[in-house]
This record gives structure tokens, sequence and C-alpha cells, in this order.
């Protein structure tokens, strides 16, 4: 089992809309992901950290494949594509972390 986490910060206004709103968004569409990629086999999208986080984060998504071929086809799908277009322009940073459970 492989875990992929990933967390960004926003841009202040990108896309008309500002960070915190984008953010809502890619939430949404990050979501909307369960149930359409097979080797998702799970998915979690937050927009609330306490404040005893240490990271500089707005939005974090953390997911579960069988292996690197799973999170590889995720990926490179097509609906997983359409988040990322969209992600590109919001984001200031990104930051990842996969690793075997």
């Amino acid at each position: 089992m492989l875990r992929h986490i990933v967390w960004w910060t926003m841009k202040d206004e990108a896309e008309g809309a500002s960070g915190a709103e984008n953010a809502a968004k890619m939430q949404a569409m990050l979501q909307n992901l369960k149930g359409r990629i097979p080797t998702l086999k799970d998915l979690e999208v937050t927009t609330t950290f306490l404040e005893t986080t240490t990271e500089p984060v707005q939005i974090l998504l953390q997911s579960t494949h069988d292996d690197g071929a799973g999170l590889k086809a995720y990926a490179e799908h097509p609906e997983h594509m359409a988040c990322v277009d969209f992600i590109k322009k919001v984001v200031a940073t990104r930051k990842a972390v996969d690793y075997i459970v």
C-alpha cells in the first residue's frame, strides 16, 4: 500500500477568485475523483489545519494506492489531469511525500 500526500499554498488571487475560494474549488474537484479512478483506493482533502501545523499549507490531499504503478495511473488519468490544469493556475507552492504503508 502506498500513500501520496500533497500540500499547497494558494496564490492570493487567481482565475478571478481569492486563494480561499480557489482552495474550496480545488477541494471539491479533488474529492470528486473518489470512485472515478480505479487505482485510487482512498482520498481525503482538507483545508482545515490545527495551530500545531509547522508547514505553510492551505490545502492538503492524501490518497492511497496499491503501489507505484497505481499512483502513476492516477497521476496520468484524464480526470486527475483536469484538476491539475486548474491547480497549476491557482497555487503558489506545492510539496509532496509518497511512502509505503
